[in-house]
């Protein structure tokens, strides 16, 4: 199916996490839908993506910033629309579950959300003026922890939260201007860095069943792909009725009786 990305300046952030993390496999699939992707991360990885989509004859940028400061990410937003022209589509994708809790410092508290949730401020803001041109989309990648909760994760939760109201707002505030909003709630993805934390336990293998089986949709978690095909999706005109929704791309996990991990399963 041809979702007419062909051309579209797709701004992701958070873009340079290892082969098979979210933001790779997104950037990767915008690429091969004929999109040109947009990498924004403070990794130098995303140089060496963008290098590797230009040997190939796709169009590709990489802007190296801290997605929390603003002036970086407004010089970024310059440089892709002096080379581009414009901007058709934006993902925010940056998100680190990193166990900032009640023990923390403020300061640290603080610091999670700038990561977790200013940096979605700071590109939508910096980018709207082109959206609007563009009637553009917003998409914003979330988390069911800002619904279920986890414990020991203050700062991330609060972030996700306040992404998922951001969502919202922003769908109420840019719909005179046709551009649309929506967010994507992950629970369990299997990605690198999910593994590299598996690898961390001493039990690891154990850990993993556990959670696969407390997975209703075939007891195991969601693939990276399975959200980007879906993120695809979002900002593609095949969406073009959808605005202000939360897109559940997690098995069931957050939402499905209990009841279906029965004793079998666990």
């Amino acid at each position: 199916m041809d979702l007419g990305l062909k051309g579209k300046v797709v701004v992701v952030s958070g873009a340079a996490g290892k082969e098979g993390s979210i933001g790779e496999t997104m950037v990767r699939m915008l690429a091969a839908e004929g999109a040109i992707p947009v990498l924004l991360d403070r990794n130098e990885r995303g140089s060496i993506y963008a290098e590797k989509f230009n040997e190939k004859g796709i169009d590709a940028l990489f802007c190296k910033i801290d997605v929390t400061d603003p002036a970086q990410t407004e010089a970024a937003v310059v440089m892709i629309v002096q080379k581009y022209g414009r901007i058709d589509a934006i993902i925010n994708n940056v998100g680190i579950n990193d166990g900032v809790g009640l023990n923390a410092t403020f300061e640290e508290f603080m610091e999670s959300l700038k990561l977790n949730l200013a940096s979605y401020f700071l590109l939508t803001k910096y980018t709207l003026p082109y959206l609007k041109k563009s009637k553009g989309v917003i998409l914003n990648i979330g988390s069911k922890v800002a619904l279920t909760g986890q414990g020991g994760t203050s700062g991330y939760a609060a972030a996700k939260g306040g992404v998922l109201a951001l969502t919202r707002e922003w769908a109420v505030d840019l719909i005179e201007y046709g551009i649309r909003s929506n967010a994507i709630i992950i629970a369990e993805s299997f990605t690198p860095a999910y593994d590299d934390w598996l690898k961390t336990l001493p039990d690891g293998n154990v850990t993993l069943s556990k959670i696969n089986k407390s997975i209703p949709f075939e007891s195991r978690m969601t693939r990276p792909e399975e959200i980007a095909n879906t993120a695809l999706f979002l900002i593609s005109n095949l969406s073009s009725h959808t605005t202000g929704q939360f897109v559940f791309v997690d098995g069931g996990y957050v939402h499905l009786d209990r009841a279906l991990i029965n004793e079998k399963n666990i």
